[in-house]
């Protein structure tokens, strides 16, 4: 049966409410059929937009039909390329920020579900909790009374699952674009009351960009993310206390899921990015040495978090690329 005689669209949307028997006929119709066209996901995005008053099964339903139109039809199958990618950034948020916590459900399940997506994606998922967080407002942060600037719990969660998501099963490593905008939330956090949470993110995240950028493979980036606590209770942060707490907490064996690549591995490595390059169209943008060289206290001043990360490398990773280790140097020197 067809989504489109399932129900009548035109009547839900006059009534502007999607009740349980809608939601069950349009569930049996998707399960019959197995999956919705181009024009049926257009309903279902109509239906979304108009019905202010939703049963709670809908936002199940409505990720569920979508994501599998989008990466289990839409060609090539089980891969999104840029072209689809727009084509979801233009759907869910035409003013460059996503309406509803629904939509934003359907953007992470797409980018958990597609073997490979465009990174301009994950951005776009990054960018949406970077803006709550920075002015306050949005669907993230809709009837809470939160202040802007700060970084809480949920938040660092859901950064979290749209990181895990884009890295899928492979071992991919938080690329440039992902840490950038880790980087310019820190900025815009720092020194503020934030989530617990954060600073293990934040560190852990960057790096995974610094061992790879220094030539080593990464794990999977469950592995690379793993929470810790030794970052949360750290008051001192001189070498000697966070090399304690590394040593207490059992972190300071995190690293060694760290492999230093064989000069065949990194051929291998660079062909597999080519590879993802050319299915979804886009460049994927690999943190390099100097870029983070760069970024690492470039107003001129460490923040906390900047500083546990070069105690963190510093204790850690003495084979870390020549650029990043002069630049660890020089900041040490002048902290």
């Amino acid at each position: 049966m067809s989504l489109l005689n399932a129900v009548s669209v035109d009547v839900i949307c006059a009534r502007g409410t999607i009740v349980d028997t809608d939601v069950l006929a349009l569930r049996r119709a998707f399960y019959e059929d197995g999956s919705i066209d181009a024009a049926e996901a257009e309903v279902v995005f109509r239906l979304n937009e108009t019905c202010t008053v939703q049963d709670p099964g809908w936002a199940d339903c409505f990720v569920e039909m979508l994501t599998d139109h989008i990466v289990n039809h839409a060609k090539p199958e089980g891969y999104l390329t840029i072209e689809n990618a727009t084509w979801l950034i233009e759907r869910i948020g035409r003013d460059g920020q996503v309406d509803s916590k629904t939509e934003l459900e359907l953007l992470i399940n797409v980018l958990d579900k597609a073997r490979w997506s465009p990174e301009s994606l994950v951005s776009f998922a990054l960018q949406q909790v970077k803006r709550a967080v920075i002015s306050g407002d949005g669907p993230l942060r809709a009837g809470k009374s939160l202040s802007a600037g700060e970084i809480n719990e949920a938040e660092v969660e859901l950064l979290k699952r749209v990181l895990y998501a884009f890295g899928g099963d492979g071992n991919i490593a938080i690329s440039r674009s992902e840490a950038e905008i880790l980087f310019e939330i820190e900025a815009a956090t720092a020194g503020r009351n934030n989530a617990e949470s954060w600073p293990d993110l934040f560190v852990k995240a960057i790096a995974n960009c610094v061992m790879t950028a220094s030539g080593y493979a990464p794990p999977s980036r469950e592995q690379a993310l793993a929470r810790e606590t030794w970052l949360e209770r750290r008051g001192d942060l001189s070498l000697g206390a966070i090399v304690g707490a590394s040593a207490r907490s059992g972190v300071a064996g995190m690293l060694a899921a760290y492999r230093e690549q064989s000069a065949v591995e990194r051929a291998i490595a660079a062909l597999e990015r080519q590879k993802i390059e050319i299915v979804t169209a886009e460049e994927v943008t690999v943190a390099e040495a100097n870029w983070l060289a760069d970024q690492i206290g470039r107003d001129g001043k460490l923040s906390a978090n900047e500083q546990a990360l070069l105690e963190f490398l510093s204790a850690n990773s003495p084979n870390i690329a020549p650029e990043l280790a002069e630049r660890i140097s020089v900041l040490r020197r002048a902290a």
